[in-house]
């Protein structure tokens, strides 16, 4: 995961406990080849906009939240993007904003986001919304990205998926993993985002079958 959950459970980082987690976080082999598919879907999901903008957003904000250490900063600046960074903890917003030169911000978006209406280009926003449990506080999030947005959504969520749902009971048996993660019913996010204003142009799994991870592309109405 690459940065903070909705719960402020991170909020409390060092700076030195932000070095120490980019340090050990996607090092392992699996979560290289896990970090390298991300990637790939990404960089897919960028095609397709700058096909349906007339050839690209260069210089448009983006809102990468939550930032974590900024993870993804460089692949979003490659694609043309200025990036604002934001999350729950300072010192996670400190550490990306070093990498992406640009703004940032420290911010909650259950409770509001502290930007103009329809400022971003692009939302960003990966490994956020398996940890958001309560449906009211994922449909005021979405809220506020449409408030915030100006076009396109980039985001993940987990859809429910029995393997990969015994693969984390086996894991919490054995202490491999305290993350308590939100996996949500098929159609669900898609009629959540509907809700909220946007039309979703595309979802992709992660590994199809296999884990439950889902990366969606959305589009203002």
């Amino acid at each position: 995961m690459s940065s903070s959950s909705p719960s402020g459970e991170r909020s409390g980082f060092t700076e030195r406990g932000v070095e120490d987690y980019e340090r050990r976080r996607y090092r392992g082999i699996d979560q290289r080849i896990v970090h390298a598919r991300e990637v790939r879907m990404i960089r897919a999901y960028f095609k397709v906009i700058r096909a349906a903008e007339g050839g690209g957003r260069t210089g448009a904000p983006a809102l990468d939240l939550p930032c974590g250490y900024g993870r993804f900063t460089e692949l979003l600046r490659s694609a043309g993007w200025a990036v604002v960074n934001s999350d729950l903890s300072l010192e996670m917003v400190r550490r990306a904003r070093g990498k992406s030169g640009f703004a940032g911000a420290v911010a909650d978006a259950k409770r509001g986001l502290p930007f103009p209406p329809g400022l971003f280009g692009l939302i960003f926003s990966v490994r956020f919304f398996h940890h958001v449990h309560d449906p009211s506080d994922r449909a005021a999030i979405l809220r506020e990205f449409f408030r915030v947005s100006a076009g396109w959504v980039v985001v993940s969520f987990y859809r429910a998926n029995g393997f990969h749902g015994l693969q984390r009971r086996i894991r919490r048996l054995f202490n491999k993993s305290r993350t308590n993660i939100k996996m949500i019913e098929a159609g669900q996010f898609e009629e959540e985002a509907r809700a909220a204003g946007f039309e979703t142009v595309r979802v992709r799994s992660l590994f199809r079958g296999l884990h439950a991870y889902h990366l969606a592309l959305l589009r203002k109405k």
